[in-house]
């Protein structure tokens, strides 16, 4: 697909070759090696981001092997607007053409980058605000599924948000790469002149790439961010579910210690339902007498052990340093 400086859309189809001789380029200037570049090539600027390809020429922008990649959208309703200058749809429509056709492409990167954190960052946080409840028993299950594919999902972008400032970084650290990137500065001699004379196109190329790593910059902190408070929230949880824990654990250890008292006391019943004879079964006092002392009994030890138990599980504060 073809754009012109008008915005002017028309589709071809052309060999590998025709292509390259067409622009001037070898075949390896059009592979496409990393997901994510820019390069300028015999005044030409190579573009790859993740599935778009494109090639900006001084008065065109061709758009490679698109059908399919879901961008025909985009490439209909948005970018043929944004590239006819003369609706100022973009920053630099007052600029030469490879201005607006790159800060069409970045922005479209970036919208793309800031759409994928939009879906998964308010489903990150309500599920973070669910999970931490201190009233939470167990952790939901399917909840820490969506949580899991989700902080993948948030990797993934992290990494495609760095790829992406890597790639504007690596130019703007080299000011050769930016004068490459200004085409028409080197095949209109109109522009040439107004370069000479105070209107530095590099330095609106600088301006313009800028720009788009500083908004990169953000996606990224944003990103950092919510992955920091997964990392908080996990601890959270997991405080969460030790101490409901050792709650059960403490009631289950009283309950142990309870029956054992009973059990304990327990066999001076056993020893009176063996049926043997002696004068107490005469005594009907006898009977209330061994069941209260059973009772008093294994209370005391039940007490007892309790004061055991807190005194060996109570949590010990450390000494004040003066």
């Amino acid at each position: 697909m073809k754009f012109d400086e008008d915005g002017n859309v028309t589709t071809f189809e052309k060999k590998k070759m025709e292509l390259y001789h067409e622009l001037s380029l070898q075949a390896r200037d059009l592979r496409f090696q990393h997901l994510t570049s820019i390069t300028a090539r015999n005044n030409n600027i190579i573009i790859r981001m993740e599935a778009l390809k494109a090639v900006v020429t001084p008065n065109s922008l061709l758009v490679l092997d698109f059908r399919g990649l879901g961008l025909e959208r985009w490439l209909v309703l948005e970018l043929a607007p944004q590239l006819n200058g003369d609706h100022g749809a973009l920053a630099t429509h007052s600029l030469p053409f490879e201005f607006r056709a790159l800060e069409a492409i970045l922005q479209h990167r970036v919208n793309t980058l800031q759409a994928r954190l939009n879906e998964v960052h308010p489903v990150i946080l309500d599920i973070l605000e669910s999970l931490v409840d201190p009233k939470l028993l167990s952790a939901d299950r399917s909840k820490l599924h969506i949580l899991l594919q989700n902080s993948k999902n948030l990797s993934e972008l992290e990494t495609d948000i760095k790829v992406f400032k890597d790639s504007l970084l690596k130019i703007l650290d080299e000011e050769e790469m930016i004068e490459e990137l200004c085409v028409t500065k080197w095949t209109d001699p109109r522009v040439f002149e107004e370069s000479s004379l105070g209107i530095d196109h590099a330095e609106e190329m600088e301006l313009l790439l800028e720009n788009y790593f500083m908004q990169a910059e953000e996606l990224g902190n944003t990103t950092r961010e919510l992955k920091g408070l997964i990392d908080d929230s996990e601890s959270v949880i997991f405080i969460n579910l030790d101490s409901h824990r050792n709650v059960m654990m403490r009631l289950n250890l009283q309950l142990t210690m309870g029956t054992f008292s009973l059990s304990l006391f327990g066999l001076m019943g056993v020893a009176f339902g063996m049926n043997l004879e002696s004068t107490f079964e005469e005594d009907p006092k006898v009977f209330w007498l061994v069941t209260g002392f059973m009772f008093l009994g294994s209370g005391l030890i039940w007490r007892r052990l309790l004061s055991f138990l807190g005194r060996h599980l109570e949590p010990t504060i450390p000494p004040q340093v003066i």
